[in-house]
């Protein structure tokens, strides 16, 4: 009934079935009738099989097989499936830092910046730029170390273009003037000398290579500002037919240990982040990034590095290894945990 006493009126395209109606004598007596045309069908024994009690359970009768027929259903009963399914690996893949996990600087680096700064000024007085004055070099280089601490605190990467078209505005250059390709150019000639001072790490070849074997899929993912530098500084030491992905910052603008800079793989992989294992020499970026996304962290110990003392009582990895080769058991040893 409504509030006002009335009965309401059914809904004419509500499409929910009411009650069934009772069957009148005339539909009852057809429904019986199909019902005893059909039972007419029966054989005798299904008749009988109606009318009697449940027994106890009939045991089927033995079938004798051979041997070797026998042992064939034991090691596969289905013969007709492919291949046959094994049980997913805890780990599915790892991720790599680059520089003093899996490679290292063969100089200085402050020796290599100031050869870059030098050979970038070089260039910029050659094409027009008279005016920068000589020391501007230390400049580029200063520009560069602070966009790296600004990157670290916002955890987002500050590319080299930018760096170095912010301060060429502070001396007269502003960035809707400035040749695009020129600027390229001079970051491209600022990193050259850092692109090919790197090398692989005693046993890095062989332990990728084992990792590979066993089937891990392995990303490389690295905080630096120069995409077109990062890449080839992993042609120039051989490591890149070993990962499916090699993964600067400044491609994506994102910086360890934020976790925008691991999704994309992820996504790629199709895997959760406890899945991955994170291998890295630094407590504040990799270790850091992994114990937040969530996966399993290794810190690399071959080159320590001395920021890492201000904090190694605040971030604890899964695991320490003071040599690569060390990795393989270890990452073993995870994957076949129940």
């Amino acid at each position: 009934m409504s509030e006002q006493g009335e009965v309401p009126c059914p809904d004419p395209d509500d499409e929910t079935p009411g009650p069934m109606e009772p069957l009148t004598p005339e539909e009852m007596e057809a429904f019986l009738a199909r019902v005893r045309a059909r039972a007419a069908n029966f054989r005798p024994e299904d008749l009988e099989g109606l009318g009697r009690e449940p027994g106890p359970e009939e045991e089927m009768p033995e079938v004798a097989l051979a041997p070797h027929a026998l042992e064939r259903l034991q090691a596969n009963f289905f013969p007709e499936l492919p291949v046959r399914l094994r049980p997913r690996r805890l780990v599915q893949g790892i991720f790599f830092d680059f520089d003093h996990t899996l490679a290292r600087l063969k100089r200085p680096h402050a020796e290599l910046m100031e050869e870059g700064a030098r050979a970038a000024l070089a260039y910029m007085h050659a094409v027009g730029m008279a005016d920068l004055p000589e020391d501007f070099w230390e400049s580029i280089v200063e520009a560069r170390l602070f966009a790296q601490k600004k990157s670290d605190d916002e955890q987002e990467e500050h590319i080299a273009t930018d760096t170095l078209s912010f301060l060429l505005q502070f001396f007269g250059y502003p960035a809707s003037e400035m040749d695009p390709d020129v600027l390229e150019r001079a970051v491209d000639l600022f990193y050259a000398p850092e692109m090919v001072a790197w090398e692989p790490l005693p046993g890095a070849h062989q332990v990728l290579q084992e990792l590979v074997d066993q089937g891990y899929r392995l990303a490389l993912i690295a905080n630096f500002p120069h995409d077109r530098a990062f890449q080839r500084m992993v042609d120039y030491t051989g490591l890149r037919p070993y990962f499916d992905v090699c993964l600067s910052s400044a491609a994506v603008e994102w910086r360890k240990p934020a976790r925008d800079i691991y999704d994309p793989i992820l996504k790629r992989w199709d895997v959760e982040p406890y899945e991955v294992v994170c291998v890295g020499d630094s407590l504040q970026h990799d270790i850091a990034g992994g114990l937040e996304l969530g996966a399993r962290t290794v810190h690399c110990r071959m080159i320590p590095l001395a920021e890492d003392r201000r904090i190694v009582a605040r971030i604890r990895p899964d695991a320490v290894i003071h040599h690569l080769q060390e990795l393989p058991a270890l990452i073993q040893v995870w994957s076949e945990e129940p």
